[in-house]
């Protein structure tokens, strides 16, 4: 696709945490002071600070938004499009929109990782689908098509159509997705977010060389996760 074009937000924090974040430790400041003030001995603010700035630092975690950039060449590359690890690896039928055999690869994110989500393959978006559901634990199967999720196609270079699904989990209650229909986009870039535990799909042209294996750990966009055929 030539030079790739790179339109990467060059923040720390991720812009779906900053308010949460900021109202939170205000919060947890004020409860401090009112602690601090109102007992002879320390003991119940040191409690309230180890229990509730632990729990801060937690958030903190999981809203990170790391600057990262794929180094190689993107052709034919597919990447990671989360941090997690990977939970299926296997041939499946994929019957809402191509109604045939995939490679499928998916990864499950713990709420310890970042939940950030990346695109896997340079490309254009030919459409994004936003579908209501249940919430099934995430690394269940039935989790791909009975949870909430969304569906953002995308066609390679080569005419190569890529279907990435982002899931939500048992805890998760909010999928945030930036890709628009008819867009180009890049490797590097945010597809978008998942809040808590949740999942991505990938589902492969068959042909496909997977680059992993089942429970690897992955890094989005960094792990290269299959080559296309």
């Amino acid at each position: 696709m030539g030079d790739r074009i790179k339109k990467l937000k060059k923040i720390r924090i991720h812009r779906e945490g900053t308010e949460e974040l900021l109202y939170t430790l205000f919060a947890i400041i004020a409860i401090g002071v009112i602690l601090w003030r109102s007992f002879d001995t320390p003991i119940p603010f040191i409690l309230f600070i180890a229990v509730f700035g632990l729990s801060w630092l937690l958030m903190l975690n999981f809203y990170r938004c790391p600057i990262r950039y794929f180094a190689s060449d993107t052709e034919k590359t597919v990447v990671a499009p989360a941090d997690g690890r990977i939970v299926v690896l296997e041939e499946a039928t994929e019957d809402e929109y191509f109604h045939d055999r995939r490679l499928l690869i998916s990864i499950f994110m713990s709420p310890l990782n970042v939940h950030a989500n990346w695109f896997p393959v340079d490309g254009r978006v030919k459409f994004v689908h936003h579908q209501d559901g249940n919430y099934h634990k995430a690394w269940l199967p039935k989790a791909s098509e009975e949870n909430e999720h969304a569906d953002i196609m995308i066609e390679t270079p080569d005419g190569q159509d890529v279907l990435v699904r982002q899931i939500a989990g048992a805890m998760a209650r909010r999928i945030v997705t930036y890709a628009k229909e008819q867009e180009d986009c890049y490797i590097d870039e945010h597809l978008g977010f998942i809040k808590l535990g949740s999942r991505v799909d990938v589902y492969l042209p068959l042909g496909s060389k997977p680059e992993v294996k089942m429970g690897q750990p992955t890094t989005g966009d960094q792990t290269v996760i299959a080559r296309l055929p």
